[in-house]
């Protein structure tokens, strides 16, 4: 195993910094090249260009590009789902250096502008999924056995009375995931370990059946066990 040191980008020269600018534009036949776009083709990182020239559109007009339209519009849940694909793909906290293509759609320039801060930019994440309020402390067994003692309802059942309905939150099922340490409840399979693995956010007493969407009624279950169960009630003896 050899022991290298990564590049050291803080003292590249101006020139290096354009020509490279030029070369991902050439190389993607545009007139203009995006932060996350020179983060998946670029030698260097589009922290490295902002710090040297203060501004990504300063870098852009110093390399006779036009200017690029940064995703000011994206909705705090999209970038919330975005970090919380990573921090699932990776079962931890992403680190700075790591949000970048291909593992995130949007690069920490992105969240460091709308939130002010990478830091700021997860601690908004965290309070985003805390907001979730499912009575998530009531035990599964204790959960499943209030259930079962009301009249098997049909999948017309509103909304309204099913809680929020079937599709689970963003919030809830990141916290699903958190708990079950993002792997699969029946298999053991987890994209920690294979990055092909899909994990979702199961209905224990399926929500056909009158089962709550709420953290004690979910598991995580990769998508090959999800969908090979189907809607049936399994047997809840199991300690969790």
């Amino acid at each position: 195993m050899d022991f290298k040191l990564e590049p050291y980008h803080r003292n590249v020269p101006e020139s290096e910094l354009i020509d490279d600018l030029l070369r991902v534009a050439k190389q993607l036949g545009k007139q203009t090249v995006t932060m996350e776009q020179y983060n998946e083709h670029g030698k260097f990182h589009s922290t490295t260009v902002t710090r040297h020239f203060s501004s990504w559109f300063i870098a852009l007009q110093k390399a006779g590009l036009e200017k690029s339209r940064s995703p000011f519009n994206i909705p705090n849940e999209e970038l919330f789902r975005n970090l919380e694909e990573v921090w699932i793909q990776l079962g931890r906290q992403p680190r700075y250096v790591e949000m970048r293509h291909p593992l995130s759609a949007y690069s920490v320039g992105t969240y460091e502008k709308r939130f002010g801060g990478w830091r700021v930019a997860l601690e908004a994440f965290i309070a985003y999924i805390n907001s979730v309020a499912d009575n998530a402390a009531i035990p599964i067994v204790e959960a499943i056995a209030e259930q079962s003692t009301a009249t098997t309802t049909s999948q017309a059942k509103t909304d309204q009375e099913n809680d929020v309905g079937r599709a689970v939150p963003n919030g809830t099922r990141f916290r699903v995931f958190l708990r079950d340490g993002f792997r699969c409840q029946s298999c053991g399979q987890s994209p920690i370990t294979n990055p092909g693995i899909e994990l979702h956010a199961d209905h224990i007493l399926p929500w056909s059946k009158g089962g709550r969407t709420i953290v004690a009624n979910l598991r995580t279950l990769c998508a090959a066990c999800n969908l090979g169960k189907g809607a049936t009630v399994e047997d809840q003896s199991v300690e969790k």
